[in-house]
């Protein structure tokens, strides 16, 4: 995580960098912010706010592939900014597409999540529908981008040039709370490509996390694989699992949830993982390389 001498060393010196975000954020006149509680589309939302006053509004899509833990969260955060916020039933389950988990599934569940956000930003006459995509994004695997781009969305944190780590720092000197907010992602992007997303499984894997984050651990995956649970973790997480209470302890609670095996990783958590296992890594683009 960022210290203090990073964070204002970052800060300063991607100082332009948040002027341009407000700015762009400015043209826009109001805006509705696809809103899930983590890193970046709280930033978003914030700065939506500080510039667009009432008109910028947040929009959180309730769905079993979301932990019930995020939701929350976003609610909460939603209300310590003073912000007017949305929660709207998304039925990507409802979806053969999204359920069968190709290599493209985020692009059904986008699909299906700004499809709802231009009906309320129709209703509320607002001009544009913003998402937290950030420069970063542009090296990982995100099909959804593709849904966000065929809706129009605005991604003005790529736009601005902002990357997490200048996200998180920014965060930091708002006072927004998921400054150092470990990294997430929706419920099935735990379940290999090819292996069919259900209820059942998003809600034995939102289990079975939240069942870590109670025991304490903040960084980290648990990935399915049938009857096996394997745990990702951060780095720093790693000395934990020293203590033999500790793992009992996981392991009860994992197999409490219906797993037969639990496995913990010897390769540290990394967002992206396991997109790199299928082969999907985007090639950089030509303004990455260098």
């Amino acid at each position: 995580m960022l210290t203090g001498s990073e964070i204002e060393s970052i800060s300063a010196r991607s100082a332009p960098k948040l002027e341009d975000l407000r700015t762009l954020i400015h043209s826009y006149g109001s805006a509705l912010v696809a809103f899930s509680g983590g890193v970046d589309s709280s930033f978003v939302l914030k700065v939506a706010a500080d510039v667009l006053g009432d008109k910028a509004v947040g929009l959180t899509a309730v769905s079993p592939s979301v932990p019930v833990e995020e939701e929350r969260e976003a609610a909460d955060l939603a209300a310590r900014m003073g912000v007017r916020h949305l929660r709207v039933r998304s039925e990507e389950l409802a979806n053969p597409e999204y359920v069968k988990n190709p290599w493209n599934r985020c692009y059904f569940c986008k699909d299906e999540l700004y499809e709802l956000c231009e009906q309320k930003r129709a209703q509320l006459g607002l001009a544009v529908i913003c998402d937290g995509f950030n420069a970063d994004d542009f090296k990982d695997h995100r099909p959804g981008h593709q849904a966000a781009q065929e809706r129009q969305v605005k991604s003005p944190l790529a736009e601005a040039g902002l990357t997490k780590d200048e996200i998180r720092a920014w965060s930091f000197k708002l006072g927004l709370s998921t400054w150092d907010k470990p990294q997430m992602a929706c419920l099935a992007s735990r379940i290999p490509y090819g292996v069919q997303v259900t209820q059942e499984r998003l809600e034995q894997i939102g289990g079975a996390e939240s069942d870590l984050r109670r025991l304490g651990l903040r960084n980290f995956r648990v990935r399915y694989h049938g009857e096996v649970a394997r745990i990702e973790i951060g780095e720093e997480e790693y000395q934990r699992f020293e203590s033999p209470e500790l793992r009992q302890r996981i392991s009860q609670a994992l197999k409490g949830r219906g797993f037969a095996f639990v496995a913990l990783d010897l390769e540290p958590f990394r967002s992206g993982r396991m997109n790199e296992a299928a082969g999907y890594v985007p090639q950089p683009r030509a303004t990455d390389r260098g």
